[in-house]
């Protein structure tokens, strides 16, 4: 909102002493309503440069650039050399040979290999991202890493595209959103085995500790592919609750836990799932799902009460 100041001082008119002053917020003067006179005519205005017509839209206006975003490499902040002048006509030939020479030296001096490195990782991580739907935290946060990891200069030799869909798989754990690493692999048509080599690269180089996956948000996932009621995604839940308590989430893929937990609970509630649709789901094997299925069987203890009429 803006904010013209004056000064509050003035209480009445100099002229003929009435105190019924008036403010002008457009003209920022002061002018006395019984005799006309200008009390002040000069006001400092703090607030922001455009100006409110009326006082409904007063504050809903703003005249600032683009945020500062990590997801670009001059975070948003670049110089741009036009072809017009400060008026805003075009400028003549020798000038236009001028601005010729300096964009190609403003280019030069940042187009180095780094630059060019970052220019791309950056515009592969904004285009996963997007083909996976991702939200705006996950590509800052990936953006953050590719940039920690391009600063060590440790890139040589490594696959850009592998490394951001590294770095969009670390952000999502850091985020807890809940991606798989084949999911990313086969929406981006890359190997499985470079991005996880990329991904203990970067948790190698950056001394970051792996961050523990909640396995409870794979069930909602997969809860909503397989269109079962929300009471079996709740008894998953607890499914996977008692297996923390009885320590077999330790050690094990939370997918798998997760899928295992989401298919024996649907069993329990009288769906028809096989292992197969679940391991589709899941994309794990069924002999995954089929081991940690016996698991929860063994070491959790199950009561089924049955209703009679």
């Amino acid at each position: 909102m803006s904010r013209i100041i004056h000064d509050e001082t003035v209480t009445k008119c100099p002229e003929c002493g009435s105190s019924n002053l008036l403010f002008d917020k457009l003209s920022g003067e002061v002018v006395c309503v019984d005799c006309g006179y200008v009390i002040v005519n000069v006001t400092a205005d703090l607030g922001p440069e455009w100006r409110s017509f009326d006082q409904d839209r007063d504050g809903k206006r703003v005249r600032v650039g683009a945020p500062v975003t990590l997801v670009m490499y001059d975070m948003g902040l670049s110089t741009k050399i036009g072809w017009k002048d400060t008026k805003g006509t075009d400028v003549s030939d020798i000038q236009v040979e001028t601005l010729s020479a300096i964009k190609r030296c403003d280019k030069m001096t940042l187009m180095n290999g780094t630059a060019r490195s970052s220019i791309r990782g950056l515009s592969e991580i904004a285009a996963i991202c997007l083909k996976l739907g991702l939200p705006t935290n996950i590509m800052e946060t990936a953006s953050l890493i590719y940039r920690k990891v391009v600063r060590t200069s440790v890139m040589r030799g490594r696959s850009i595209r592998n490394t951001a869909a590294a770095a969009v798989y670390l952000a999502c754990k850091q985020c807890g959103i809940p991606r798989m690493l084949s999911e990313i692999a086969a929406a981006l048509n890359l190997n499985k085995k470079e991005i996880t080599k990329c991904y203990r690269f970067l948790i190698s180089k950056l001394n970051i500790a792996p961050p523990s996956p909640d396995t409870k948000l794979y069930v909602s996932r997969f809860v909503n592919n397989f269109k079962v009621k929300g009471d079996v995604e709740r008894l998953a839940v607890e499914l996977l609750e008692h297996a923390r308590v009885c320590g077999l989430i330790d050690g094990r893929g939370p997918v798998g836990l997760a899928a295992a937990a989401t298919y024996l609970a649907a069993m329990l509630m009288g769906y028809k799932l096989t292992q197969r649709e679940v391991a589709e789901v899941a994309r794990v094997t069924e002999v995954t799902i089929r081991n940690r299925y016996k698991e929860l069987l063994t070491n959790i203890r199950i009561r089924i009460e049955l209703e009679t009429e």
